[in-house]
């Protein structure tokens, strides 16, 4: 955990604390084990910078992150926002490689869609965007999600997030074809 705290505890900006923490843990430099359970143990303002680590981790290396997934599911709907922005999206790039696997994460990223104080909009479009990848890479979970998918896209708001659906709706068509 000393490389990880000397990382975080640097005087550098914190998007290259980030940088140097994706490298390290993709380069092995630091092992993924310790680097989930440092998250776990972590104070919330040095989770929401693993979690944010994790989403590049995982968009570059998803096999790294496979593992854990059963722990980050219990953070999806953690209370810190970088952490629900961050875990949500390593669960969605790694829906490709691990369809059955990130599909657990569905009951816990559909509370993230609901209009409330706590679900932001960057809040919405993380969860969007995993539920989204998961309906795109696992068939089995479409039956439950579509229909979820488009009374989303009739009552949401912003059209960032109603677009995130829409993509995937139309994708999911495509490979019907």
């Amino acid at each position: 955990m000393g490389r990880i705290k000397e990382i975080l505890e640097s005087d550098i900006k914190p998007k290259e604390k980030q940088t140097k923490l994706v490298e390290a843990v993709c380069q092995k430099k630091i092992p993924v084990k310790e680097f989930v359970e440092y998250f776990v143990s972590a104070s919330d303002v040095d989770k929401g910078s693993c979690a944010d680590a994790m989403k590049h981790i995982s968009a570059s290396n998803p096999e790294l992150l496979a593992p854990h997934i059963d722990t980050l599911l219990e953070y999806i709907n953690y209370k810190l926002p970088r952490v629900k922005w961050g875990v949500p999206e390593a669960i969605g790039n790694m829906s490709k490689d691990y369809p059955e696997k990130t599909a657990k994460a569905i009951p816990y990223l559909l509370k993230n869609t609901t209009d409330d104080k706590i679900n932001t909009t960057v809040i919405k479009w993380c969860a969007a965007y995993a539920l989204s990848e998961i309906a795109k890479n696992n068939p089995e979970t479409r039956k439950r999600l579509l229909p979820i998918f488009e009374k989303i896209i009739k009552n949401e708001k912003n059209n960032g997030v109603k677009n995130v659906y829409v993509k995937a709706l139309k994708a999911i068509d495509k490979k019907k074809l």
